[in-house]
């Protein structure tokens, strides 16, 4: 017997404990199926809390549920919350009298001998110290839900951080971006009379530009953050409610009150006295009544707690996409960024191709003009350095020429009418021989 484990299941929703036998190695999956049987709450709507506030781990085995050692292990609750609901209809009705207290609260002027009277009072006293028990689990199944709260809150705040810094870091990069975009756009204007001109490539400038723009949505996320410090005030001012503190003081003091006086009927003489039990009725109906008032701001209470963690629950799915968006329009504009930048070098080696080409050109229509019979005639006979073109020049020569004329298309005409003409030159020189 005392190597078994029963588990205790406090019933949020109806305020009633059920308990279980758990079998060796049995599974959560398994309670919670057995939890369903008895209290018709699906398996999918089951929330079951410890008293930290953590939820059980379906990888587990259902022996989490007990605590390890003997103190205490009859008394540990596992709190059972339906995520179907956010608004719980308490208080409920009180635990049932027995025969002999309902006997006395009928009639509490009612004369019986001592020595029954004691009997009935007793059975009074533990009823009084059950309802205030009654209360004492129902608030530590709040206090669970508070706690489970918070965690969930943490969590969000976290996101929300995450969120918030992805946003204020894609913030700084559109700035960045819009910027150097304008700055290359205004460049580019300015060397287009004289310089180099794309169209295609001015098109795709305008639309990243376009684009950056269009990426700017994704990091507005006003509506999100108003949504996230509306709930964190009102989970703050859920704390600061006295609601959420013990309210069983009038409880406990009746409770005092009832056992001072069963001691004060124990210690009169067993002789044949008989007494009324109007006082013990008193106490008996003021805890009844304390009762139903702390349960009912307890469910009131309780319920603004399970709003704001559904309020959580459907944030969390948002706050998601919004990182993703941002991940994505983060990434859009790095690419559109390092794009850009590829078109600018390659420009910039379109335009250094372009000048030197021009300056070989030049030299050498100079040198054409000044003496054009001596550049194309041989070193014997000229006395100059031979023309890549000549039949002295070395291979390496005639390479950089031919590049520069592949490299230069617009210039493809001159050249073909000085090679005509050095090969005239060339003729003559040999008829010459």
């Amino acid at each position: 017997v005392l190597f078994l484990q029963v588990v205790h299941i406090l019933n949020m929703t109806s305020a009633k404990i059920v308990s279980f036998l758990l079998h060796p190695e049995e599974s959560l999956h398994s309670l919670q199926i057995r939890i369903e049987s008895e209290t018709g709450i699906s398996t999918g709507n089951q929330e079951l809390l410890l008293e930290t506030g953590i939820c059980l781990d379906p990888r587990k085995p259902a022996s989490q549920c007990v605590i390890d050692g003997v103190r205490g292990w009859d008394s540990y609750m596992v709190y059972l919350f339906d995520k179907s609901k956010t608004v719980y209809d308490g208080p409920f009705a009180s635990r049932s009298l027995s025969d002999c207290v309902n006997y006395i609260v009928q009639d509490s002027k009612i004369q019986l001998p001592v020595p029954q009277l004691r009997k009935v009072w007793a059975e009074a006293v533990h009823y009084v110290i059950g309802l205030k028990e009654d209360y004492s689990r129902l608030f530590q199944g709040q206090r669970a839900a508070m706690l489970s709260l918070l965690r969930y809150n943490a969590n969000l705040i976290k996101m929300k951080n995450n969120m918030v810094s992805a946003s204020q870091q894609l913030k700084a990069k559109l700035e960045f971006f819009h910027q150097s975009i304008r700055l290359d756009l205004e460049k580019y204007s300015d060397q287009m009379a004289y310089g180099i001109s794309s169209e295609k490539m001015l098109k795709a400038w305008k639309e990243m530009e376009e684009k950056a723009s269009h990426c700017a949505q994704a990091e507005d996320i006003g509506y999100l953050d108003e949504q996230i410090m509306a709930l964190h005030t009102e989970i703050v001012e859920l704390q600061k409610s006295p609601y959420a503190r013990r309210q069983g003081e009038v409880m406990e003091s009746l409770e005092q009150r009832a056992i001072d006086l069963y001691k004060q009927l124990k210690t009169r003489p067993p002789d044949h006295a008989y007494s009324d039990s109007t006082d013990m009725v008193k106490i008996i109906v003021q805890t009844v009544q304390s009762q139903d008032r702390v349960l009912k701001e307890l469910f009131g209470h309780l319920s603004k707690l399970l709003g704001c963690k559904q309020k959580i629950i459907d944030l969390l799915p948002k706050i998601e996409v919004a990182l993703n968006d941002i991940k994505e329009a983060d990434n859009s504009v790095m690419q559109m960024q390092g794009k850009r930048q590829r078109e600018i070098w390659h420009l910039l080696k379109i335009a250094c191709t372009q000048s030197s080409s021009r300056s070989l050109v030049s030299s050498s229509l100079e040198g054409t003009a000044s003496s054009p019979a001596a550049q194309w005639l041989p070193q014997s006979s000229s006395g100059n350095i031979p023309h890549p073109l000549s039949p002295m020049a070395t291979p390496e020569d005639r390479e950089n020429f031919v590049h520069v004329i592949e490299e230069n298309l617009n210039y493809l005409e001159l050249f073909s009418t000085i090679l005509e003409e050095v090969r005239q030159e060339q003729n003559n020189s040999m008829m010459v021989s």
